[in-house]
């Protein structure tokens, strides 16, 4: 199971800390109703595995384990019913795990050796990461030269106005991003503004599907 089968179509990846699992199925339903229902849930917080078991208990959302950094995360996350999982950085023992348990892994790189262990690894999608940290698009473009057949998942620092310009590069399978599930909005219960915020997302590389949704809330 690759990350691309996983994500299917959707390009944009809403990266998710959440430390209520009593919210999960509002924001859920917020993630499906902006026509983006997908979520890395990132082990920042003790409650990241009950908040991804929440959300895949709906089963209307592709749910990914993030910042997974231990093979007893990848057990975790897997039992929680995460379908992927995200990490900061290359192990090889995350990645062989997930393989063990039929896993998407997007074990995060940001040099060219870094890729190489994941090609040997068996892996030709990667996570690019801390993206704008590390020279953002320039970047990718550097390494996706010398590496033809390796596609980028880059997180960290991408907003809304940067991801267009990530995702028309054909290096580029998706891109993470926490602009649409900003912490505040997810304290607040903002719902409506987090669907309105995916919706937009969506528009970034599907704009007549956005358009559909917008047609639809109004």
């Amino acid at each position: 199971m690759t990350a691309t089968d996983v994500l299917g179509p959707h390009r944009i990846v809403p990266v998710v800390v959440l430390d209520d699992p009593a919210r999960a199925d509002d924001l859920g339903a917020a993630l499906v109703a902006g026509g983006l229902p997908v979520a890395e849930v990132t082990f920042r917080t003790p409650a990241a595995g009950a908040v991804m078991g929440a959300l895949a208990a709906r089963g209307d959302l592709v749910v990914g384990a993030g910042t997974v950094i231990t093979t007893e995360q990848v057990d975790l996350a897997h039992r929680a019913g995460a379908t992927f999982v995200v990490s900061p950085g290359l192990s090889a023992a995350v990645v062989r795990r997930c393989q063990e348990l039929d896993l998407a892994v997007l074990p995060g790189v940001c040099t060219a050796s870094e890729i190489i262990a994941a090609l040997d690894l068996g892996l030709d999608t990667v996570k690019f990461f801390p993206a704008e940290a590390y020279g953002g698009l320039a970047t990718i473009k550097a390494l996706a030269a010398a590496f033809p057949q390796v596609r980028f998942v880059p997180t960290g620092g991408i907003t809304a106005d940067s991801a267009p310009s990530y995702l028309a590069h054909r290096a580029i399978a998706a891109v993470g991003g926490s602009w649409m599930v900003a912490p505040d909005l997810l304290a607040a219960g903002r719902w409506d503004e987090v669907a309105a915020r995916c919706a937009g997302a969506v528009g970034l590389y599907a704009p007549s599907a956005s358009a559909e949704l917008q047609g639809a809330s109004s």
